[in-house]
């Protein structure tokens, strides 16, 4: 009788427990050797070389493709080594329709591969159909998806944008950083490829730097599988097994995480200095019918517009203590970041105004503290604005 399929949280607890067949470890070692044994001439075990294959980077990639319901992918050196990675797919000169609204780091990398002549870019408004489509006529390339953006939390239609980019014949590329396959599953809405940061959530604990690329079928699995071997773009054995070891507690930390982030989100709309809140747990957000329908939950991620001067935010950002000024997200321990001069710095003055990105724009990463503590972290800092 076949076993129902186990649930995601249960997935993640029991990521490659067991699987060891050499002494039935319950967790898998760590194997850091550089190169494997040949049995003789032209009989090669499973591995022979650290760059090509080893047994962590695979349980790894074995274990989220379960997750996001991929038939295989590569575990990368960083998320933009697998944004860059899965450019791999398509010719020279094609296309990447990426969104005017996403990370500072994935918008560097692409001007700069077209720049090289690697491809070309149209970042484009996603929200707006209409132009998705004019962008994708008469086209080859890519549609780069990333929902909820960073730092604005816009939400975007992932079915739909699938849609339209098949009947253009275009491939779809997913980032699902922000929400990871606790809360949001592209595959299941169309995409033809997933990317994650598996520094952030996957991970956990900030303490590795780490990506994944995952794909739909089989044929693109050994796409990226061959570049990534090609390229060196593969991670590390130590940080396979450290992330593995976060991805465990995944759904466990999103919970708690996500259940602050929607009080703290409820505590900012109170707030006389703050002039919008974007977070789509918010019946408020523009995004929010669009979450409800394609997101499981509305994930531990929020940026709000801060009234006040630049010696205001500089002072805001200062006297925070709880909350660590600092670039990154997903961790256990909450983070506020300034995207304008932090992790969109890369973009120019042009392309942050595009965006949304002003000066005034605040991101929270909530951790898993005590939400009072949190939310007392937050009314402090206005406090410190009362006093200027």
């Amino acid at each position: 009788m076949p076993h129902k399929p186990y649930k995601t949280a249960t997935l993640c607890a029991n990521a490659q427990v067991g699987t060891d067949s050499a002494f039935n470890a319950v967790i898998p070692p760590l194997y850091l050797s550089s190169t494997y044994k040949f049995n003789g001439l032209e009989d090669m075990g499973r591995y022979d070389y650290g760059r090509s294959g080893n047994p962590n980077r695979d349980g790894l990639a074995d274990a989220v493709s379960k997750l996001e319901g991929a038939a295989g992918g590569v575990v990368t050196s960083s998320g933009m080594a697998a944004i860059d990675l899965v450019l791999n797919v398509i010719p020279a000169g094609s296309t990447v329709v990426a969104p005017h609204d996403c990370y500072g780091g994935t918008h560097r990398l692409l001007r700069a591969r077209e720049k090289q002549g690697r491809c070309k870019v149209e970042f484009v408004d996603q929200s707006n159909l209409e132009s998705v489509k004019a962008s994708l006529a008469d086209q080859s390339g890519i549609l780069l998806i990333e929902t909820p953006s960073n730092p604005l939390m816009r939400v975007v239609d992932i079915a739909m944008l699938c849609k339209i980019a098949h009947d253009a014949g275009i491939l779809v590329v997913c980032d699902n950083t922000f929400l990871s396959p606790a809360r949001q599953l592209p595959f299941s809405l169309g995409a033809d490829f997933v990317i994650h940061s598996s520094t952030k959530y996957i991970n956990g604990h900030s303490d590795v730097v780490g990506g994944i690329a995952l794909a739909k079928t089989p044929n693109h699995v050994e796409e990226l599988q061959w570049w990534a071997n090609c390229t060196g773009v593969t991670g590390a054995p130590f940080d396979s097994y450290l992330t593995l070891r976060g991805l465990r507690t995944l759904n466990a930390r999103i919970d708690i995480q996500e259940a602050n982030t929607i009080k703290l989100a409820e505590i900012l709309q109170t707030q006389s200095r703050v002039s919008q809140v974007y977070y789509p747990g918010l019946k408020s957000d523009p995004g929010y019918e669009l979450a409800q329908k394609q997101q499981s939950g509305p994930g531990a991620m929020l940026s709000f517009e801060l009234d006040a001067t630049d010696d205001e935010i500089n002072k805001f950002l200062r006297g925070t203590k709880l909350f660590q000024l600092a670039e990154s997200l997903g961790g256990t321990e909450s983070l506020i970041c300034h995207p304008a001069t932090m992790t969109h710095r890369a973009m120019d003055a042009k392309s942050q105004k595009i965006a949304g990105i002003n000066q005034g724009l605040i991101r929270l990463s909530v951790g898993l503290e005590d939400i009072s503590d949190q939310a007392s972290e937050l009314q402090d800092l206005f406090k410190l604005l009362e006093k200027v």
